[in-house]
């Protein structure tokens, strides 16, 4: 007999932990879930208490999951996840699986990685346990539905949900990046040529016609000034800029500041029912997979939180969570907090009601990603023409103002 160190989420949400004697690691699992635990952590005892905390310290502070990890994309996980799925469906062992993905895998922090899970694996750990330490490649939902699959004996099934959940992932941030190079080449473009003409060519032009500054048309002479002012405190204005940016930056990173912003982004007008939609479909497809792995809706409330990239939604989902630990069912808060579309509210509620809320979720997670991507379309087709028609506002503007002085001094002279 061996004694484990378990920690649990019983049936009515409180936290509990405590040590339990078992012939093996899946035999203490089943006798906490046969008293309606879920566990959360399973360690061997007496290991535990080998490692010194120091010991452990240093397994964080080590090259493990330092840097030599840090090459490592989520292209390249989704890849890991979906070979593992393969390997596992097929029937191979689980160590026979990380040895093969090894042996087919060229990059080498990948084989690193693979290397470190095996031998995490080997000396008792469980899979869910070996990829906890590596909390930046692996987040708090993959080891959630990791362990949701070692915990009932159906890991194939749940590598094969992660794989379609990041595959989901992977679209999302390539449609984003898609959206936002064209536009962002326009601006930047604009931008420059814009500087180039309103602080070089500009004042040549003017120079040319010989008429004094107070008698030039207003929009020449705020052109003329403009142009001084930048040549003038270009580099302050630049250095502002960056401290700026840098400033806003830091600030956004603190708990209040991202709160803040990422409220100011669902604000923004066309992105923001982007951001919405594409939080919207995480929600579903992530809290159906968890609920249909066998995680209480407590646990897989605070697993969804952390999936939504947006913390001011995620604040919203701590305040439903707080209610639901109280008793009331889910969709009631849900809906009282105005931040989530009335078709997820009504979903949640009739599967909290017909006891499928995980086959609802699933099914209707299609319809909020089919949202989201006709939202990014939206976007993609809008932006570009909105940043040309501004760069176009503004050129007008300066050919205007140019034109205008020498326009007046040919009527002038015709005049005369």
């Amino acid at each position: 007999m061996a004694n484990f160190h378990y920690s649990a989420v019983t049936d009515s949400g409180q936290t509990v932990s405590g040590n339990i004697d078992a012939a093996d690691r899946r035999s203490a699992v089943a006798v906490l879930t046969d008293k309606g635990h879920f566990v959360t952590s399973l360690l061997d005892a007496e290991k535990t208490s080998e490692k010194s905390p120091k010991s452990r310290l240093s397994n964080f502070t080590s090259g493990k999951s330092g840097f030599h990890f840090s090459r490592i994309t989520g292209k390249e996980i989704l890849s890991f996840t979906g070979q593992l799925s393969t390997a596992l469906r097929s029937g191979l062992p689980l160590m026979d699986c990380l040895s093969i993905i090894r042996q087919q895998n060229q990059k080498p922090s990948i084989k690193n990685l693979l290397s470190e899970l095996i031998e995490s694996v080997s000396s008792g750990d469980s899979l869910s346990d070996a990829l906890g330490q590596h909390p930046k490649l692996f987040p708090p939902m993959y080891q959630a539905m990791v362990r949701v699959g070692e915990t009932g004996g159906i890991l194939e099934q749940t590598m094969a949900q992660l794989t379609q959940l990041l595959g989901r992932e992977e679209k999302v941030k390539s449609n984003i990046k898609t959206a936002s190079a064209y536009p962002l080449f326009v601006l930047c473009l604009g931008i420059a040529s814009l500087i180039v003409i309103v602080t070089w060519l500009l004042p040549k032009i003017i120079g040319t016609i010989g008429i004094s500054d107070t008698l030039l048309p207003l929009p020449t002479r705020m052109l003329l000034w403009i142009s001084s002012f930048t040549k003038d405190y270009g580099l302050f204005i630049a250095v502002a800029i960056v401290v700026v940016i840098y400033a806003l930056k830091k600030w956004a990173r603190t708990p209040k500041g991202k709160i803040s912003w990422d409220s100011f982004k669902l604000k923004i007008p066309i992105w923001g029912p982007v951001l919405r939609s594409i939080a919207v479909g995480r929600f579903a497809r992530t809290f159906g997979a968890l609920t249909k792995g066998g995680v209480v809706i407590l646990e897989a409330l605070t697993v969804v939180r952390d999936t939504l990239g947006n913390e001011f939604l995620a604040c919203q989902i701590d305040t439903v969570l707080e209610r639901v630990r109280h008793g009331e069912p889910l969709a009631e808060p849900l809906a009282e907090s105005g931040r989530f579309p009335p078709l997820l509210v009504q979903i949640i509620s009739v599967g909290e009601q017909t006891g499928k809320l995980d086959e609802l979720l699933l099914n209707a997670a299609d319809t909020f990603d089919s949202e989201a991507d006709a939202a990014l379309d939206r976007f993609m087709a809008l932006l570009p023409a909105v940043l040309v028609l501004i760069l176009a506002l503004l050129v007008g503007f300066i050919v205007v103002a140019t034109l205008l002085p020498i326009v007046g001094m040919e009527l002038g002279v015709g005049g005369m």
